[in-house]
């Protein structure tokens, strides 16, 4: 008669302690992904609030450019004369505070280190723990004054961001100034983008054809150039708000698709071990039968010998 082994017994164990372990991992993969899904929607919905100021702003500058053939400030380039300046660049490069999510992370450090390798000196301006710990690990300095989670992106911190940048810019400490971000593209699919912040070109505020021309002249209070000093900054604060907010909805976005990624992957995983399992199931049973269909024949032979 075989003995049903133990080794048998305990692969049956093994197997439903896995899927036990399979189903616990896919209820964290779902609430992640709903997490991720509840504060995306936020996100975007806080965003739609408040960037109807900020394009008005960007209207404003460019009726400022319709009545203004030159004009010289410290914000803008130079109308005459070469554009690539000598001096300190600085990267303002956001990232998120934790992994799971996909590529998301590295393509933005990516971007960064390639744009930082085209100009030396630079200074590096990290929003999000992820960021700051890689380029920690790999000896790249950072600002240290600048230290902002990557969570809960609000207008209060684009400010704070804002000022930081500005100062230095304004001291002459940056001769330009770039953004790195995750933009959120039609909220259907996330593209890493890097944008020169300071000093903004003509270009950058061109107008269609469609808007209307400006008749009568503006008159400025005290000139255009402090008009322009007032406006830019808050200009600047809505655009920093806008790409945090935009990385922000694309890292939920990119967890979203990881942890559903994870889901598919853990359902093809149970039906795996469902098989495994089953049919483990299948050959004790088998095997039992046999055992006892075989006690009973000898125990028939036995009784026959009698």
């Amino acid at each position: 008669m075989q003995i049903l082994s133990v080794s048998d017994m305990s692969n049956i164990k093994e197997i439903k302690n896995r899927i036990d372990s399979v189903h616990e991992m896919q209820k964290i993969t779902n609430a992640m992904y709903l997490i991720a899904s509840a504060k995306l929607q936020h996100a975007k919905k806080n965003l739609n609030h408040t960037r109807p100021y900020f394009n008005s702003l960007q209207s404003e500058i460019k009726r400022v450019f319709r009545i203004e053939e030159e004009i010289e400030n410290k914000y803008f380039y130079p109308v005459t004369g070469d554009h690539d300046f000598e001096g300190t660049y600085g990267y303002l490069v956001i990232t998120a505070d934790k992994g799971l999510a996909g590529a998301y992370n590295q393509n933005v450090i990516k971007k960064a280190l390639s744009l930082m390798k085209e100009h030396n000196p630079s200074k590096l301006f990290v929003v999000g723990e992820y960021g700051r710990r890689y380029f920690e690990s790999h000896h790249i300095p950072i600002e240290q004054s600048f230290l902002y989670t990557a969570q809960n992106p609000s207008l209060h911190r684009a400010r704070k961001i804002k000022n930081i940048l500005l100062d230095q810019y304004n001291k002459g400490e940056l001769k330009k100034i770039f953004i790195i971000y995750t933009d959120f593209e039609n909220g259907f699919k996330s593209k890493v983008k890097d944008v020169r912040l300071l000093p903004f070109h003509r270009a950058d505020f061109l107008t269609h054809e469609n808007e209307k021309s400006v008749d009568e002249p503006f008159e400025f209070l005290n000139s255009l150039d402090t008009v322009l000093d007032h406006i830019v900054p808050s200009y600047v604060t809505g655009f920093i708000y806008s790409a945090l907010v935009d990385s922000f909805c694309s890292e939920q976005s990119a967890r979203m698709n990881a942890m559903n990624a994870a889901n598919e992957n853990t359902k093809e995983l149970l039906e795996s071990l469902d098989k495994q399992y089953n049919h483990g199931r299948q050959n004790i049973i088998t095997q039992e039968i046999t055992e006892i269909s075989a006690a009973s024949r000898c125990k028939r032979e036995g009784d026959e010998q009698i």
